[in-house]
This record gives structure tokens, sequence and C-alpha cells, in this order.
């Protein structure tokens, strides 16, 4: 596994057969355990998911290896299954080629080797080439194990090496984003400087959530990367990644935020985005009345669909390629995705976008519909407490109750609390950077000792207030008033 990762990573990273087998496992989980995955680890599900599929393995090529020492046939057969059975997984994503079969055929020869050269070295001398000794020999041990051990260091080594090229290529440079034709100003100081807790007004890229199906972030040559608009439009149109730069380019300050998302969850990021308005994109191709449906779709054939009206009408929708002043990360998009403020991102916020298809909702079906998530998913006014922390411990004083709110494409009018079930006593409100942005929020507050229960509620400009009725993420984002309790000593 370790040598095949090493040569995946100069060809294709997602045909390692642990990345591999782990995409596959993503595409034939079903929804209830997948949103369980990402409520209970968060962002950490891709890891936790990797290190399950490498125990298992492992545990099953241990199983060949005690099978090889009585029965080598049936110990090189399993391990050549669990081979197949990655190569397989590699040529079934959506555009794989022949090339992927490669590291598989790299784990199928180094695994069958290593496995042939351990089974030889515990044989006592002059027994049969099918059946060890019963007892073999101190020397055949202590050469089992030193080599063994030198196995291991080689796997470790070779694993490093992989992952090292990985992030080496990963690297992006000599890339200089045009200016927009409308320069933003800068960001307001936010309340995370003035009181300590409170999540950051721009969301650092480093930091900012990332949710997908990809456990292999896409290396992406932007030099032979095209982004296309068809299916029901006027004519084709087929553009470089310097064409679209050349495009008048506009920065937005914009909120994203995860449709798996729990109540006071942190799936959810605000960052100034430069990119190209997708309205200008379409009237380039000139879009079809029929149509009803934006497709999106990755470069590894992932597609999710956004309705049509809302890249249409007045909100920023982009084809981004800047993230906060740079060009945009490859684990969040590079070169270029969509962003579209007020739509959660299972529906408006594709990452490694290659390609926009006007369409009907009755003609084609995205990734996520085909699933059962609602096909039109606005975000759903919340708010959230960063600080004090749910169960922690504070001492008797002045603190402020503080957060974030959010109501993308409404902005955020009111923020309250409501401290151990008392009336709501309005918050003061942070910096305001538009109706698609977050607020920041506190409220001072004396805390005496003892345990306490706190609540947050937002209201949007449009005079809405968050629901208290709970609701799951699925199918169409969570809801509910966030309360925590804290204790004060």
């Amino acid at each position: 596994m370790a040598v095949a990762h090493l040569v995946a990573a100069f060809l294709d990273p997602a045909a390692s057969p642990v990345l591999a087998v782990g995409s596959t496992v993503i595409d034939a989980t079903p929804t209830p355990v997948k949103e369980w995955a990402v409520r209970t680890f968060g962002t950490a599900d891709k890891t936790i998911l990797i290190g399950n599929v490498l125990l298992v393995t492992l545990a099953a090529a241990g199983l060949a290896g005690v099978l090889a020492r009585r029965r080598p046939r049936t110990g090189f057969g399993l391990l050549l299954v669990l081979v197949a059975l990655a190569g397989a997984a590699a040529l079934a994503r959506p555009q794989a080629d022949l090339a992927d079969l490669v590291p598989a055929l790299v784990a199928a020869g180094a695994g069958l080797l290593t496995l042939w050269w351990l089974v030889r070295v515990l044989r006592a001398p002059g027994g049969t080439t099918t059946v060890p000794a019963a007892t073999p020999p101190v020397r055949s041990r202590r050469g089992f194990l030193i080599g063994s051990g030198a196995l291991l260091v080689g796997g470790a080594v070779a694993a490093g090496a992989g992952q090292w090229i990985i992030r080496a290529r990963a690297r992006i440079s000599d890339i200089v984003l045009p200016r927009p034709v409308t320069a933003l100003p800068a960001l307001p100081s936010g309340l995370e400087n003035e009181h300590a807790g409170i999540s950051a007004f721009r969301t650092p890229n480093s930091s900012f959530y990332r949710v997908d199906t990809k456990l292999a972030v896409p290396l992406v040559d932007q030099g032979s990367w095209r982004l296309t608009i068809d299916g029901m439009v006027d004519r084709e149109v087929s553009l470089s990644y310097e064409a679209l730069l050349d495009l008048p380019l506009e920065e937005h300050d914009i909120t994203l935020t995860c449709v798996s998302n729990e109540v006071g969850g942190t799936l959810v990021g605000g960052a100034r985005w430069l990119g190209v308005p997708v309205r200008t994109l379409l009237a380039e191709a000139g879009v079809s009345s029929r149509a009803d449906q934006l497709l999106s779709t990755d470069v590894d054939g992932f597609r999710i669909s956004t309705p049509l009206e809302a890249v249409t009408d007045q909100r920023p929708a982009l084809v981004a390629v800047g993230m906060n002043g740079a060009v945009l990360p490859r684990a969040h998009g590079f070169p270029a995705r969509l962003v579209v403020p007020g739509l959660y991102g299972f529906v408006g916020a594709t990452k490694w976008l290659t390609r926009l298809t006007l369409t009907t909702y009755d003609a084609e079906q995205a990734y996520w519909t085909r699933r059962d998530w609602a096909t039109d998913a606005p975000i759903k006014l919340s708010s959230r407490i960063d600080t004090p922390r749910p169960l922690s411990t504070i001492t008797a004083a002045r603190h402020a109750i503080g957060g974030v709110a959010w109501a993308q494409h409404n902005g955020v009018e009111q923020v309250e609390v409501r401290i151990d079930g008392g009336p709501w006593e309005t918050a003061t409100l942070g910096p305001d950077a538009g109706v698609d942005y977050w607020r920041q929020w506190y409220l001072p507050w004396d805390a005496k000792p003892g345990s306490h229960q706190l609540a947050v509620r937002a209201t949007g400009r449009d005079g809405s207030v968050q629901t208290a009725v709970r609701a799951s993420s699925f199918p169409d984002g969570s809801s509910g008033i966030q309360e925590i309790v804290v204790n004060v000593a």
C-alpha cells in the first residue's frame, strides 16, 4: 500500500488504493450514516474513514499472511483479491483511465513479493516448498523479525514520501490574480479583538471548513483546465484559466454554510471571494427560457444542481478564483469554484469546477438530489454561542457572551440572549459587511456562582425570527435554538 501510494503521488493521488477504496465507501454509504459521520466527527471524518480502511486492509492482509504459511496459494489469492478490489475502485471513478490501475498493479507486485519473501524466511532449512516446519529455527525467526522491521521502515518512508510529493504538487505559485473592477474596502476590525473566544470576522483560509466527497484533493493543472458552459444555451462557451482571469472580476464578502451544520455547529465561515459573476458567463452563452437548473460538474465528474434563479437574480453568485486576497487554495476548489450566497454548499458551492450545464430538473438529477436531499436549500436564519464554551467553568466576574449569527442574502437585524430562562436581552452587533455576510455579537454578563443556561436567537432584516423548532440537517438544513450550560465558580 505504501509503495502504491508513492506511485500514485506521481500519477493521480486519488488512485492510491486506500483513497480509491475510501472514495467507493463514501459513495456507497447511506445518507443517514454520512450525516452521522459529519455530525460526530466534523471535518475529521475523512481521516477516520481512511484509518478504518487501513485497519480493515491490514487485518485482511494479516490473515493472508497466516494462511500463506500453510496454504501459500490461498494466502496469495486473498492478497490478490484485496488488490483487485482496490484496482476496481480506482477504475470505477467517473474520470478514471487505465493509468489509474498502475498503483494497484504496483501494490500487487510489491505485496506478493513481500509475502513470498516473509514465508520463505520462516521456512526451516530443508523444509518442503508448501509446508513450513512446525517450529522454525531461531535464525529464521531472527531473520523474519529483522526483515519485517526493515519492510515496515521502508513502507513508512515510501508512504511519507508519497504524501510529501502530493503536498509539494499541491502548492500553487507564480499566479498573480488581477485586481477586481471595484475593490472593496478592507474588512473592519472584528469583535474577536475585544472579546476573546468570538469567531474571527474573516475566517482564515487554513481554518475554513471543508466538507466534500474527496479523500484526495484534485491536483488540477491550470494550463490545461477549461471551464465549459453548455446545455440549453445559444452557444457553447469554453474558457481557459487565463481567459477567465481576463474577464471583469468582482470582490464580495460571502459566508458559506454546510447543510450538515448542526445547531451551534462550526461548519460555517466567512471569506472575501474574488471571481467572475455567473450572470456574466451565462449571458455570454445565452440561456434558454426553458432551463430551470444549473448543473455544475467538477474535474472528477461529481455534479451538483443549483436553481437557475439563484444565479441570475441580484445576488453576487460567482465563479470564484480567489479567497481572502490569495489564489483559491486547492483544498477549496482551485482553479475555480462556485459560490452562491444564500444557498447551502451542497447546492451552491461546487469546488474544482469545470463545467456549467443549463438544463431542467426533469431532465437531470445531481449527486445529492438522487439521494433525496432538497433541490432548493436556502440557508436558515441561525446563531451560535462561541464564548463561553458549553459545559465550561468560568470565574464569577463580568464576562462577554458572544458569537456569530447569519442570515445569508437577508441580513441579521438583531441578536438576543436569554439567561436562565429569563427575558430575551438584545446583544450588541459587530461590524456589518453586507447581507451575505455573518454578524458577530456580544452581551455583557455579570456571572454569579452556580450553573447557568444560555440561549441565543437571531432576527433577520425581513423581520423573521430564528425558529425554535428542532430539525436535523436532512434534507434541507438544521434548525432550532442553541442552548448551553455554563458553570460559574
